[in-house]
């Protein structure tokens, strides 16, 4: 999990809001194109193009925005359009044809003591990964990263998979400490560097082979 440093909220979603009236009020449910769109680059934009909680590639047509206090109304209506509340999160809402995980995974679910924000400036420090590609607590007693990855569904076997497939070009015997360093550093690049996007899976890199 990147740490996510949120931007400006858009002026188009700002002035779209501000149209509210006595006959009128904005809600996610009316929220349409193209502020929609723009909220959606706006974003992307901010995580680098990678998913809120797994770092997948953000590809288009496969992923959603997710409400990371939930927007249902028994538990944070008031939050559906706060733009601090707002994440972009891998699988399009109710992808049914593949292992559902990340915000899919998490529904409606929350806890404010066991749920790790990608807001939260730790968290890129509660995790740790081995070079198959799994993901653990960084700390054995931490309860709230235990049960992150439980709920996002960050340890299945299709996000191993994925991030095991990422590390392996990295662990080529080939390479000597001065390329695999070369390597790690093309790699880990920030965002205004390459395009405006993080590379997938950027901390599982960092955590292996960062220097």
């Amino acid at each position: 999990m990147k740490h996510i440093v949120k931007n400006q909220e858009p002026q188009e979603f700002i002035d779209w809001k501000n149209n509210a009236n006595e006959n009128w009020q904005p809600t996610y449910d009316n929220l349409q194109n193209p502020k929609k769109r723009i909220l959606y680059h706006s974003l992307l934009e901010e995580q680098g193009y990678i998913c809120c909680y797994c770092e997948r590639e953000l590809k288009e047509n496969d992923y959603h925005i997710e409400h990371f206090r939930p927007k249902d109304r028994t538990l944070f209506p008031e939050l559906q359009l706060d733009y601090s509340n707002l994440l972009c999160s891998c699988q399009r809402n109710n992808q049914r044809k593949t292992p559902l995980h990340c915000g899919n995974s998490k529904g409606n679910w929350f806890d404010e003591t066991l749920l790790i924000s990608p807001l939260d400036p730790t968290c890129e420090d509660q995790f740790i990964y081995s070079y198959d590609g799994h993901i653990y607590p960084s700390d054995e007693s931490n309860l709230a990263a235990k049960t992150t990855i439980d709920k996002l569904k960050l340890d299945i076997d299709k996000l191993v998979d994925l991030r095991k497939k990422t590390i392996e070009p990295f662990i080529d015997e080939n390479l000597n400490d001065v390329e695999l360093r070369t390597f790690a550093e093309g790699y880990l690049v920030d965002k205004e560097n390459n395009h405006g996007k993080y590379n997938e899976f950027f901390t599982t890199i960092k955590f292996l082979f960062g220097y």
